[in-house]
């Protein structure tokens, strides 16, 4: 059974890329199944009249059947990453859908109705600079954030050094101060 589904759109065009993927990689999978099955057809046509032509014969249909299993597999295992893109691409399409249907803030408002009264939108020459400026903003500002957290690393390298310095002298300290101290001896400490 020979099925082409190349020029037909079965699901009234859902729009989504990975769907109309899925359909082609079914339709090449359907094509190499149905090719594979029309050689194995023709094998009963094939005359063999020794052992080793039924050997070969025999060989040949099971080398049919293998690559048959093999267009199944490999359309399953496309099948799976199908189903991530496809959730993805719905995902990005309800997202752009959301934000399209956002309520608008006050000030976008009153932009839009300010470029229906006057029929020109706001794209001069103004607008230009204040976006290049943005920019330069945002680039000045991500370097200064990435220069702090390189000094903050490297200063809490070194504070972290100097507590581990101390904490050792301290531990040396106390060790000494045990030796020195008789075994019946009990310290306190009163504060006044």
């Amino acid at each position: 059974m020979n099925i082409k589904l190349q020029d037909i759109d079965l699901l009234g065009n859902l729009g989504l890329k990975s769907t109309q993927d899925r359909l082609n990689r079914q339709a090449e999978r359907d094509n190499k199944i149905a090719f594979f099955e029309q050689q194995k057809e023709n094998l009963k046509n094939m005359k063999a009249d020794t052992i080793d032509e039924i050997a070969r014969k025999l060989d040949m249909f099971h080398g049919y059947e293998d690559q048959i299993a093999v267009a199944k597999i490999e359309y399953n295992n496309s099948q799976m990453f199908h189903v991530f893109d496809e959730a993805q691409e719905l995902a990005e399409k309800i997202a752009e859908a959301t934000e399209k249907n956002e309520p608008k803030t006050p000030e976008e408002r009153r932009e839009d109705m300010i470029e229906e009264a006057t029929g020109v939108e706001n794209d001069g020459l103004l607008d230009e600079i204040m976006d290049n400026l943005t920019e330069a903003v945002e680039e000045v500002t991500e370097d200064m954030v990435e220069d702090l957290q390189q000094s903050s690393e490297e200063i809490l390298s070194e504070d972290e050094l100097n507590q581990m310095i101390l904490t050792e002298e301290e531990q040396l300290e106390k060790l000494q101060q045990e030796k020195r101290m008789p075994a019946n001896y009990i310290p306190f400490d009163y504060r006044i």
